[in-house]
């Protein structure tokens, strides 16, 4: 019973990367796995189900990620093995992201934690940018929210990249993901202190 509902889930994301959440059918699914569509009705009633379970196993290893914080060495190179697990994970459910704004739409659900997920990662970089200044890494912000527009520019692109990939016709492979890794943290590097600075360009 798991096994065949951890197939439907792996051929249904497959199909959603390469073709689109919205060009994929039932029906589709089934034939891609050699089953009737009411076989597979009877582990995912509709479509949409089967949106919710991926999308709830995608953010299972960020909801882990962010359990995590604060154990482990804060480093310009620790931090950039983070964001590039993160982009790698966003790559394996590229249809979400490229997609957006319809899937939060189409589901309540998703919306409502996609929303705790967001005020989640919004922490995290309050938290990161703590340690920073803590460390001696971080200037001082010197104008109110000037912190909160940071880390909303860093989120923003963090959900858009691979859609701007995708809309540029660009080929997402590692090198690919490693610069857009390293174009996200640029965006620290005007607050870094000057002996940050160097440590950030041997690191990153």
């Amino acid at each position: 019973m798991k096994n065949r509902k951890e197939n439907i889930l792996s051929v249904s994301k497959i199909l959603f990367n390469k073709k689109g959440y919205s060009n994929v059918t039932i029906r589709m699914i089934a034939v891609e796995l050699k089953i009737s569509s009411g076989n597979l009705n009877y582990h995912f009633k509709k479509r949409e189900d089967i949106l919710e379970a991926l999308y709830f196993e995608m953010v299972s290893e960020f909801d882990s990620r962010v359990n995590q914080l604060g154990e482990t060495e804060t480093s310009f190179k620790s931090i950039k093995e983070e964001v590039l697990s993160s982009m790698q994970r966003m790559v394996e459910y590229r249809f979400f992201w490229t997609d957006l704004y319809n899937l939060l739409q189409l589901n309540e659900k998703i919306k409502l934690h996609f929303e705790e997920v967001y005020q989640s990662r919004f922490n995290g970089y309050e938290f990161l940018f703590e340690i920073l200044l803590e460390k001696g890494y971080l200037q001082s912000f010197e104008f109110e929210k000037e912190s909160q527009f940071l880390i909303e520019r860093m989120i923003g692109f963090s959900n858009t990249w691979i859609y701007n990939s995708c809309l540029y016709d660009e080929d997402i492979n590692q090198n690919y993901i490693e610069l857009q890794s390293t174009n996200l943290l640029s965006m620290l590097y005007p607050y870094l202190t000057e002996s940050a600075k160097v440590e950030y360009k041997r690191e990153v």
